[in-house]
């Protein structure tokens, strides 16, 4: 599966330190594990779930889902220890807090060197610093294993000292200028978490926010986020059927050398067509992995 079309509608948190945890996590619905070795985990518990984590992946079991480990900072005591052991063990993907600039970056993905190719790097835009280093940091991906954004909204608003409103009104733009840069240098972007676990209606709105402002999906922390969602993170089907409409349209062959066509009694250009692929992709990833 390719790595724009892998679907990473919900990408749950789970405490590397909790056996109980990561094996339901085997079981869940989501699209991503990650193992977290960082907030998750208190002090005296990082090295023994840092041995769990890579024991976790090395037995694999996870079946279509994306495995993601979040290690600790190269500038706490266990960063370098955990980065050496996921390079060892080799999950989908790393992801690394605390990004402020693409030295950051550089050093993570160096720290990977011996790495399976298979590992990518993912990281976490959840400081002051890197909301203005946004750019450079996606740019990153030309020359790291960097292929992803999580974003760290509580930590942000930490900093900022900022209120985490209802509305997000504080994080808007740096929500939309997260999911920009991604996009300008290919990269999968997820929105942050929900800490209301059981306010379910604002996890929804959240969720419609987040897939308004363009992300691929969330990161969660409780399994009961994962059917809203997946749900609202899932193409429309009437989206696919009229995605699926515009690949016709401009494939007849009465269309051909045409840019712009009227499909359903929308306006279809080359720049629909472009995206009607990606979301017939993305739609057809999801079918076969909840088929299976």
């Amino acid at each position: 599966m390719g790595l724009a079309a892998r679907p990473r509608r919900s990408a749950l948190y789970m405490p590397a330190s909790n056996p109980r945890a990561m094996e339901k996590a085997r079981s869940l619905p989501c699209d991503v594990v990650i193992l977290d070795l960082e907030d998750a985990v208190a002090a005296e518990a990082k090295p023994a779930a840092r041995a769990a984590a890579a024991d976790a992946v090395a037995r694999g079991g996870f079946g279509r889902r994306e495995v993601v480990v979040r290690v600790n900072a190269l500038s706490t005591p266990w960063g370098a220890d955990d980065l050496a052991a996921m390079a060892e063990c080799g999950p989908n993907a790393v992801l690394v807090p605390k990004i402020e600039s693409v030295g950051d970056v550089l050093d993570y993905s160096a720290g990977l060197d011996r790495a399976p190719p298979r590992t990518r790097l993912w990281a976490m835009i959840e400081t002051c610093s890197a909301v203005f280093e946004l750019k450079a940091i996606a740019a990153a991906e030309a020359r790291t294993r960097l292929t992803a954004f999580a974003l760290g909204v509580n930590d942000l608003a930490k900093e900022m000292r900022a209120q985490q409103t209802a509305d997000r009104a504080a994080f808007v733009p740096f929500l939309a200028m997260s999911v920009a840069a991604a996009r300008a240098h290919g990269l999968a972007v997820l929105d942050g978490v929900h800490n209301e676990i059981d306010d379910l209606a604002a996890l929804e709105a959240v969720c419609r926010q987040g897939a308004a402002f363009g992300f691929d999906g969330k990161t969660l922390i409780h399994p009961s986020h994962l059917e809203i969602c997946n749900r609202i993170f899932s193409p429309a089907p009437e989206e696919v059927a009229w995605s699926r409409a515009v690949v016709a349209a401009f494939k007849a062959p009465e269309n051909q050398g045409k840019g712009a066509l009227r499909v359903d009694g929308r306006l279809a250009e080359h720049l629909h067509l472009d995206q009607a692929r990606q979301l017939i992709a993305v739609a057809e990833a999801i079918e076969a992995a909840e088929t299976t």
